[in-house]
C-alpha cells in the first residue's frame, strides 16, 4: 500500500509484457514488436513475423530467436494465436523467464508462477480440454525437431490454464483486439463491472490510470473490467464463469434495476416514456395495458436482433441494411436504454462510417451516447471516443460548435483513461480540436 492519495486520471501503472503475440491476422500489416501499422518487413529466416525496422527486429530477437526455428519449420502454415502465444510462454520459461518479476508497486511484485492457474477447473471443463488437446497437438507438429521442448500435459495445463485467465486483450487506438499479452504485475487487479481503474496501450505497453479519487494507492481495492460492459448482468456472470471461473458479486450485477433496464420495452403509451417489463400487465406509471399482441411482437424483435447481431459480430464491415431494419422493427417496442437496441445503434454507428453516410452516422451515434454513458459509465474509453467520432464527423460536416462540443468531452474523458500525453490524444484528438477552433473563427 502506498501512503500517497490518488487523484482521478493518474497513470498508476506502466508495464511491459511478460509475453505478447501479434494476433496473424495482422501480421502482414503490423510489426511484431511495437504492434505498429506500418510498412512491414518479414524476418528473412522464418518468413512468418515482419518488422516495421531493425531496432523492433532487434529488440525483438530475445524473445524471437527461440520460436524463430518452429515457425520456420511449419512455413506456410499459420499457426493459431493461443498456440503461438503458448510456444512463446514455454520458451520464455525455459530461458529464465520464471526468474522474472513484475513490479506494481516499489516492493511489490509477481512472477509467472504467482498468477492463478485453475487447473482443478481445466481438469473439468471439456471444452477447455479440447482446446488443449489441438493446441498440444500443434506445438507437437512444430518442436518435431526438439520434442524435449513440449512440456508433459500437466504442465503445459498450468501454462495454458494462466495464459487464458490472464492473459490480456492488447487493443489498439480504435479499441480493436491487436494482440495477446501477458503482463505480470498487473496481474494483482480484480474485476468489477463498476471499474475504479481502466486499462489501455501504447504500442505493446500497459497503462492503468485511476477513474476515481482514492486516499492511498492500495492494489487490494484497484479494480479493472475484465470484459465488455454492454451485456445484462446475467450474460456479464456467464461469461465471467465460462472464461475466469469465479461468479461476479459487484453491485452492479446485484443491482435489478440494471437487469430490468437493459431488456426493457417501450410503454405502448407514446407519451409515456417509462420503461417496462414485458410480462408485466400494465405500465406502472401511466397504467395502459400490455396486450399478448405487443409482448408477442417485443418477443420476436428480440430474438431476431439477436441473431442479427449475432451473425454480424465477427464481421469487420458491419451490415447497415441489417441494422436499419432491426431498428425499425424496435421503434415503438424496446426502450431506449434497452441494451440490445443500443448495440444495433453502436453496430448501424459503425456500418455507416464505413460506408460514409455520415449524416445517419451521427443520427445513430447522438441516440448511442446516453445508452453508452448509462452501461460503460462516464469515465470509459469507449465513451470518449464515441465524442471523438463525432466531433470528427461533425467537422467533416462543417457543424462546428457541435463538433468542439463532442472533441471537448473527448478531451474531458481520454484525458482521464488513456494520459494527456497518449498518441491518441497528441496525434489525433489536438489536431481536430485545433482544427474545429480555427474553422468555428
Amino acid at each position: 500500500m502506498d501512503g500517497k492519495s490518488v487523484k482521478r486520471g493518474q497513470r498508476i501503472l506502466t508495464e511491459k509484457p511478460f509475453a505478447f503475440v501479434l494476433k496473424s491476422q495482422y501480421r502482414l500489416e503490423r510489426c511484431d514488436n511495437c504492434l505498429e501499422a506500418t510498412k512491414v518487413r518479414k524476418c528473412s529466416n522464418c518468413r512468418y513475423v515482419s518488422y516495421c525496422n531493425r531496432s523492433c527486429q532487434t529488440q525483438a530477437w530475445a524473445q524471437h530467436k527461440h520460436e524463430c526455428p518452429f515457425l520456420k519449420s511449419i512455413h506456410p502454415r499459420i499457426v493459431p494465436d493461443a498456440a503461438r502465444m503458448l510456444c512463446r510462454l514455454i520458451l520464455r520459461l525455459q530461458h529464465g523467464g520464471d526468474l522474472i518479476r513484475g513490479y506494481y508497486t516499489e516492493h511489490g511484485s509477481r512472477k509467472f508462477r504467482d498468477l492463478m492457474s485453475h487447473y482443478a477447473e481445466i481438469k473439468n471443463d471439456p471444452k477447455r480440454l479440447e482446446h488443449l488437446d489441438s493446441l498440444h497437438a500443434v506445438l507437437t507438429d512444430m518442436m518435431a525437431d526438439s520434442p524435449s521442448t513440449v512440456p508433459n500435459k500437466s504442465e503445459l495445463m498450468s501454462i495454458y490454464g494462466r495464459l487464458i485467465t490472464n492473459g490480456f486483450n492488447v487493443l489498439d487506438a480504435e479499441m480493436n483486439s491487436i494482440a495477446t499479452a501477458i503482463y505480470l504485475g498487473v496481474s494483482i487487479t480484480d474485476h468489477s463491472c463498476q471499474p475504479n481503474a481502466v486499462a489501455t496501450f501504447e504500442g505493446n505497453e500497459l497503462h492503468i490510470h485511476a477513474l476515481e479519487d482514492m486516499p492511498c494507492l492500495d492494489w487490494s481495492k484497484i479494480f479493472i473490467s475484465y470484459i465488455d460492459l454492454l451485456n445484462t448482468p446475467e450474460q456479464r456472470r456467464q461469461d465471467l464463469k465460462d472464461h475466469y471461473y469465479f461468479l461476479c458479486v459487484c453491485s452492479k450485477c446485484r443491482d435489478p434495476k440494471e437487469a430490468r433496464q437493459m431488456t426493457a420495452a417501450a410503454c405502448p403509451n407514446r407519451k409515456c416514456s417509462a420503461s417496462i417489463n414485458i410480462e408485466w400487465n400494465n405500465c406502472k406509471r401511466c397504467s395502459v395495458g400490455i396486450s399478448p399482441k405487443l409482448r408477442n411482437a417485443y418477443n420476436e424483435i428480440m430474438a431476431l436482433t439477436k441473431h442479427n447481431l449475432e451473425a454480424m459480430k465477427d464481421v469487420a464491415c458491419k451490415y447497415l441494411d441489417v441494422c436499419k431494419v432491426c431498428l425499425d422493427k424496435q421503434a415503438g417496442l424496446m426502450h431506449p436504454l434497452n441494451v440490445w437496441h443500443v448495440k444495433t445503434l453502436d453496430a448501424a454507428f459503425e456500418a455507416a462510417i464505413e460506408v460514409g453516410k455520415w449524416e445517419e452516422a451521427l443520427d445513430y451515434g447522438q441516440q448511442l451516447l446516453p445508452g453508452f454513458q448509462m452501461y460503460h459509465g462516464q469515465w470509459n474509453p469507449l465513451v470518449g471516443l464515441l465524442h471523438m467520432k463525432l466531433g470528427k464527423i461533425q467537422l467533416f460536416e462543417r457543424h462546428h460548435k457541435e463538433a468542439s462540443h463532442h472533441l471537448e468531452e473527448a478531451q474531458r474523458i481520454l484525458s482521464v483513461t488513456h494520459g494527456r500525453d497518449h498518441r491518441l490524444l497528441v496525434e489525433q484528438l489536438y489536431p481536430l480540436i485545433f482544427q474545429a477552433r480555427q474553422e468555428a473563427n
